[in-house]
């Protein structure tokens, strides 16, 4: 007669133990390709939009947040950023004596000739005061100046004023009237006749 014997309890414990890593090991095998796609679905969901800001902000906020952002652009040469801020059907008051600059593309020729010969640009804005009504602002504020021209240290100071329109729920320049106050008053361009072919100044022509 065949004796059975009872299984050591130490082997016993090692079997359970074995039986349930392996147990442990098969769940994380599913769950892990699981949690990543997961993870991708989630990774691939797309960033809010930054041009509509969770928290709505007043019509002069707006406007003074576009002035900021328009002048940045005109600092840098930011083309795409500074076009986006000014209508196409623009009108600028010429700092020199000539016919106003009408239209983007007018403006835009006369900005990067200036901007060529400028290094080091500095622009800030300080007393901003903003009106609105209806889809139609003014603002006007204060700006200095500065930066290497054609290799001189070039700096003034002056004023502008506005007119805003609001397009397609975006608040565009359609006026810019730029006066300067003291310093070197422009910046003349090389071999260029007077009138609407003069150089942009900060934050208009």
């Amino acid at each position: 007669m065949k004796r059975y014997l009872s299984p050591n309890p130490v082997s016993k414990r090692l079997y359970n133990i074995t039986l349930l890593l392996f147990a442990v090991s098969l769940f994380l095998t599913c769950a892990l390709p699981a949690a990543a796609q997961k993870k991708k679905k989630k990774d691939n969901i797309p960033p809010a939009d930054s041009s509509h800001p969770i928290i709505p902000m007043t019509d002069e906020q707006q406007i003074d947040y576009m002035l900021s952002e328009e002048l940045g652009a005109w600092q840098i040469g930011d083309i795409e950023k500074l076009h986006k801020d000014y209508a196409d059907d623009v009108m600028i008051v010429n700092s020199l004596w000539g016919p106003p600059v009408i239209g983007w593309t007018n403006y835009l020729a006369l900005y990067q000739q200036q901007k060529a010969r400028m290094q080091q640009v500095r622009l800030d804005r300080s007393n901003t005061f903003i009106r609105v009504s209806g889809n139609v602002a003014w603002a006007c504020y204060q700006w200095d100046f500065g930066a290497v021209v054609d290799g001189q240290d070039i700096g003034s100071q002056g004023q502008t004023t506005v007119v805003m329109e609001k397009r397609n729920n975006h608040w565009v320049i359609v006026h810019n009237h730029t006066s300067f106050v003291q310093g070197v008053p422009s910046i003349a361009p090389t071999n260029t006749p007077a009138g609407p072919q003069q150089p942009a100044k900060p934050g208009g022509n």
